[in-house]
């Protein structure tokens, strides 16, 4: 019963983090693309193999690509992101959306809260990041001549730099409201904030960390540190994240990319100071906008 109880609530933590400026030759035409119709964009269905199972998506390509990405989930039971996906073709970025495995038509079982398991063990992380990793592979032959890069939210920020650590294809990285700490660090900030919305207006940076530091864990699993990956990784990285966010501890996640740029890593933040977790999915248009803004920068540095 002991260890049930912890499942529980682990399942109830994890859960929460599933809520939704720092070669060869590129297209020149590409800095000039404009808004594009959906009726332009080519859609083709897809399976790709990654680690023994069948994984089912669909890529999106509008007429005139300058950048390709590969999207990754967040923590929860999602398929394809559809809507996302679209948006992104309209702007003249190709897409690769997937559904995660163990959801929709990708075969594989799902680890997650909703089913009492621990989703940000080591071995689901990596199992992850080698999904990710076969999609940006699968996306590659349909593309030509421009960059491949992944874009994910929330738990990607632990999947995206192990994927881009295993595949040199993979060029760029955009990450909503990713962590920087460990993964058993995120549960302790989680386990305080408690899903609070107002936690930030009683609560100090101070007493944040402090909690992040001492509190214990209440269950054991070997810890994954995000930036033992990024520390490897030389391709430019956005992270976007909101100040009021309850689930990513956004300060110490700034002090962490501000010591990794300082040591000539090419990353880069935005910091929106009304927001929360759901970056990506909030009413403003701005942090979507600027993410795709970036990709373009970097996928054509030539231009700038």
């Amino acid at each position: 019963m002991e260890k049930s109880g912890r499942l529980i609530v682990l399942a109830v933590f994890i859960i929460l983090l599933a809520c939704k400026k720092s070669g060869e030759k590129r297209d020149t035409q590409s800095a000039k693309v404009e808004a594009q119709s959906i009726d332009s964009i080519k859609t083709k269905e897809v399976r790709f193999e990654s680690e023994g199972v069948s994984l089912a998506g669909t890529i999106y390509e509008p007429q005139n690509s300058y950048a390709a990405l590969v999207i990754v989930h967040g923590s929860d039971q999602v398929p394809r992101m559809t809507e996302f996906a679209q948006l992104l073709a309209k702007n003249g970025i190709t897409v690769l959306t997937y559904d995660k495995r163990g959801v929709g038509e990708s075969e594989g079982v799902y680890a997650g809260p909703e089913v009492g398991t621990n989703n940000i063990s080591p071995e689901n992380l990596n199992l992850l990041a080698k999904d990710a990793s076969e999609a940006v592979n699968t996306l590659q032959k349909q593309i030509k001549n421009i960059p491949i890069g992944l874009i994910g939210f929330s738990q990607a920020g632990w999947i995206i730099p192990i994927a881009a650590n295993q595949n040199p294809s993979i060029e760029y990285m955009v990450i909503f409201s990713g962590p920087t700490i460990t993964t058993k660090e995120q549960l302790r900030f989680q386990f305080y904030t408690d899903g609070n919305t107002d936690f930030w207006e009683n609560h100090t940076e101070a007493e944040a960390r402090e909690h992040i530091k001492n509190d214990p864990d209440r269950y054991e699993f070997t810890d994954t540190d995000p930036k033992v990956f990024l520390d490897k990784l030389s391709i430019p990285g956005l992270w976007i994240f909101g100040e009021k966010d309850i689930q990513v501890p956004v300060k110490m996640a700034v002090k962490h990319l501000n010591a990794l740029k300082a040591a000539g890593k090419p990353f880069d933040y935005y910091l929106f100071p009304t927001l929360g977790h759901n970056t990506a999915f909030s009413e403003s248009n701005e942090p979507v906008d600027m993410a795709i803004q970036w990709v373009k920068r970097e996928a054509n540095p030539q231009n700038e």
